[in-house]
């Protein structure tokens, strides 16, 4: 296993298992990030007047080239969640539209959709999808069983935030583009974590987070769109890129890139953060990671003596989620893995479950995990 605690910055007295929550950044890449800052602040009129486009498409070339698409089909956001509520406000849905999605989705996200259906009059559908999935047409049917001739988008999760299940998004996505329904996929936990080709996932639109898994600044996000649907979208901020005086290769670019003043720091930080990862055998970090989840999985299946929510480890990557008992209390559970053992992981109410779920990154060993079985089984003993 590798052990890259040193290159964080992250407290060495707690035992962090909840990567997935906010991420944590390597320290070659907060230099990085804290070099652009007092860059900026070196001479901030030409910084952001004169020099800032070209080092934002300088970045978000690194980043297509590392997602498998083209620079002009992504723009930066701060999170997935303003990338979904980009794709959202702008969608011209009404009373006869259906918004379908399942019941593993993010809550911001949930928000985001059951705001607008409120305020626009849509159907916002959360279907049930079962677990474990058996396979990838066990999950295309259980999410088909909610669309109809109404639906007009189809939103969901690449990785599941509750419940860490990788769902099969791009089978997902030709299925819906041969019946005319637009697809949105919510990849808050996908890069840095698994593969991405996001040409060929073939999401109309894609959405993701770079301060979780790929380790860059806090955030860091993006908004991928294909040419086709670019135009669809409006900027949820209007700001100097509409109807812009000088405009660029892309309005897609110009219409949501450019809000004014703020910190172009950590999206600038985004090819250190790719960087980091190619020169640390990323690759086997991630092996690695998914085999010690897998070990946290079983060992704690084990003690709790309950079903896994996966028939096998291809389902899940670095972070994995365990049912906990019935009853369990789940705020009480988080406050004393943390208060008595300095443990932090997200215990989580899911669907009437409690779940533990446990990230696994390359500054994790298997003591880590050792740490939070002696705290579980005090706790279940006490």
């Amino acid at each position: 296993m590798h052990n890259l605690r040193r290159l964080f910055l992250l407290d060495p007295d707690i035992v962090f298992l909840n990567h997935g929550s906010f991420g944590a950044t390597p320290k070659p890449v907060f230099d990085v990030y804290q070099n652009w800052q007092r860059e900026l602040e070196r001479q901030p009129v030409e910084f952001l007047g004169s020099r800032a486009r070209d080092l934002m498409a300088e970045s978000r070339a690194a980043l297509a080239d590392y997602l498998g698409t083209q620079r002009d089909n992504l723009v930066y956001v701060t999170n997935a969640t303003v990338g979904a509520n980009i794709v959202a406000h702008s969608l011209n849905l009404g009373p006869a539209d259906e918004v379908l999605t399942t019941d593993h989705e993010y809550g911001a996200c949930d928000r985001t959709w059951r705001f607008l259906a409120r305020k626009n009059g849509f159907t916002y559908i959360n279907q049930p999808v079962v677990l474990p999935l058996t396979s990838g047409e066990d999950f295309l049917e259980q999410l088909w069983q909610g669309v109809t001739a109404r639906t007009k988008i189809i939103f969901l999760s690449h990785i599941t935030s509750p419940t860490a299940i990788i769902f099969p998004v791009m089978e997902v996505c030709r299925r819906a583009r041969e019946q005319g329904i637009l697809t949105f996929v919510d990849g808050a936990h996908a890069p840095g974590q698994i593969p991405l080709d996001l040409d060929k996932i073939g999401a109309d639109y894609y959405t993701g987070n770079l301060h979780k898994w790929l380790c860059a600044p806090k955030g860091v996000g993006f908004l991928y769109a294909r040419p086709e649907v670019q135009a669809l979208l409006e900027p949820l901020v209007i700001s100097w890129g509409w109807q812009s005086e000088m405009p660029g290769t892309s309005q897609f670019v110009d219409h949501h890139e450019w809000q004014g003043t703020r910190d172009l720091s950590p999206f600038l930080a985004v090819p250190a953060a790719i960087r980091f990862q190619q020169e640390n055998n990323w690759t086997e970090v991630q092996d690695d990671c998914h085999a010690l989840a897998l070990e946290a999985e079983m060992r704690i299946r084990g003690l709790m003596g309950l079903s896994s929510l996966y028939i096998d480890d291809s389902w899940f990557a670095q972070m994995v989620a365990v049912l906990l008992p019935v009853g369990t209390d789940s705020v009480a559970l988080k406050e004393f893995l943390y208060h008595n053992y300095r443990i932090e992981v997200p215990v989580i109410e899911w669907n009437g479950t409690t779940l533990l779920r446990v990230s696994i990154q390359g500054y994790n060993l298997s003591r880590d995990i050792d740490a939070l079985m002696m705290a579980l089984t005090d706790w279940e003993s006490a």
